[in-house]
């Protein structure tokens, strides 16, 4: 059985989309407020009670965790809603970004208790957007629909505020409520995201898309309409290339998203500019410009390379030889990675598996077993799905299967592997390896 793109990716850039929807509007009111890093710092934070969830052994993406994020999403907007000041020294903008600082410094205080957790801030930042299931784009759907009609039932309150914030004084109309209120429902939005997109993602989501559609036109309805139409494009393009070139989804979305918006502001340095000819110039002098300095970095980064190769004499290294194999568990990861690179037998990299029972151990030899032996790479595979209890080495354990195999049987790396679904996955797995003798 043999999935197309379609099939694999499907899911995904519907969440695309969901996000794309409910993100488009609140970053227009980010711009518009001048607080450009909050939804920054609220993934920051949501990130940070997500950490503390881990601690407690809580993982991500189930019940509990996501209370423990939305709690501490509610905390930040409370912050954050009670640091505006009609006439304050101190711009929000830096309450914002120390917040943001704090959480960040906190988040990487507390995991560090946790066992694997550079793993833990890798899958915060980017997030495991291409394993996410219907049922969580559904939850995420009409949370952000409640959110949305919430908006548009007291749009006149939020656009005066985001607007014109001293006229909304003016007004009567109590700021730090509406503020509350607004930077409450931005929370519960970033608590779904983050979950499924990561930070990175999410701020791409939120700026990007506000800052293209307010660039060219002053009207929310079209601001709406380019951000969607601009989210739709490197939704689709974006993810197409993450699967066709074997790339992380979420940054290569991530920085399309970033090329697109660099597209946008070029054409539009072009159209606006008094002279187009002189300002066709100007561009081609800058693609020059870059041209050249990538070149140069280039090559001092091979002189450097060949010069450190030639001069620098072998460094006495423990290869796996010299290493117990039943305690690599013992080893830091850049350690261990060194060494399992010197393993070509596969009888020990099966010896290294059988006597290891740390999931990140095993998820390392398995990749070497994948280059030294395939089928044992295979093997070894389908033993970590089964037992693993770590959604996030279950979703780069099928990674690795499917670029070794090009193959997806529908096995879900966020759920249990007992489920009926997965242990039918496992098996069309078992029988397709016992093909590749």
């Amino acid at each position: 059985m043999h999935f197309s793109v379609m099939d694999i990716m499907l899911p995904a850039f519907f969440e695309c989309l969901v996000l794309v929807g409910i993100h488009s509007y609140l970053g227009i009111h980010v711009i518009k407020r001048e607080v450009i890093f909050v939804d920054l710092a609220l993934a920051q934070i949501a990130a940070l009670g997500t950490t503390v969830a881990f601690l407690f052994g809580l993982l991500p993406g189930s019940t509990p965790s996501y209370w423990f994020s939305l709690g501490f999403t509610f905390i930040g907007a409370a912050i954050f809603s009670i640091s505006r000041f009609r006439e304050g020294k101190i711009p929000q903008e830096a309450i914002i970004g120390l917040v943001y600082a704090m959480a960040a410094a906190i988040s990487i205080l507390v995991i560090d208790k946790a066992p694997h957790g550079a793993e833990h801030i890798k899958e915060m930042l980017t997030g495991n957007i291409l394993w996410v299931k219907w049922s969580t784009i559904g939850k995420a759907a009409a949370v952000y629909a409640g959110v949305g009609i919430f908006h548009f039932i007291f749009r006149d309150k939020f656009l005066l505020i985001s607007n014109d914030p001293e006229e909304a004084y003016r007004r009567g109309i109590p700021v730090r409520f509406w503020d509350f209120l607004f930077y409450l429902t931005f929370g519960i939005v970033i608590t779904h995201s983050v979950g499924t997109a990561g930070v990175l993602m999410v701020f791409v989501f939120l700026v990007v898309p506000a800052v293209t559609s307010i660039m060219i036109t002053d009207k929310l309805w079209q601001q709406l309409l380019i951000g969607w139409s601009m989210g739709l494009v490197v939704s689709v393009v974006g993810l197409y290339i993450s699967y066709i070139a074997d790339l992380p989804s979420g940054p290569t979305v991530v920085s399309f998203y970033g090329l697109m918006l660099l597209l946008v502001v070029l054409v539009l340095y072009v159209l606006r500019a008094e002279s187009r000819s002189k300002a066709l110039l100007n561009i081609g002098a800058g693609v020059a410009v870059t041209a050249a300095v990538a070149l140069i970095f280039y090559a001092g980064g091979e002189f450097a390379r060949r010069s450190v190769h030639h001069h620098t004499p072998a460094l006495h290294s423990e290869t796996a030889t010299d290493v117990d194999v039943t305690a690599l568990s013992e080893l830091s990861e850049e350690k261990l990675a060194t060494i399992l690179q010197t393993v070509d037998d596969p009888h020990r990299l099966e010896q290294a598996f059988d006597q290891n029972a740390d999931d990140f151990v095993r998820l390392a030899v398995t990749e070497r077993a994948f280059s030294v032996a395939p089928r044992l790479g295979g093997q070894l595979a389908i033993r970590l799905l089964k037992h693993s209890e770590l959604p996030f080495v279950r979703q780069q354990v099928v990674q690795l299967l499917r670029e070794h195999f090009n193959r997806n049987f529908g096995f879900n790396p966020d759920d249990d592997p007992t489920t009926p679904g997965n242990r039918r996955a496992l098996q069309k797995w078992q029988q397709f390896l016992e093909q590749e003798k």
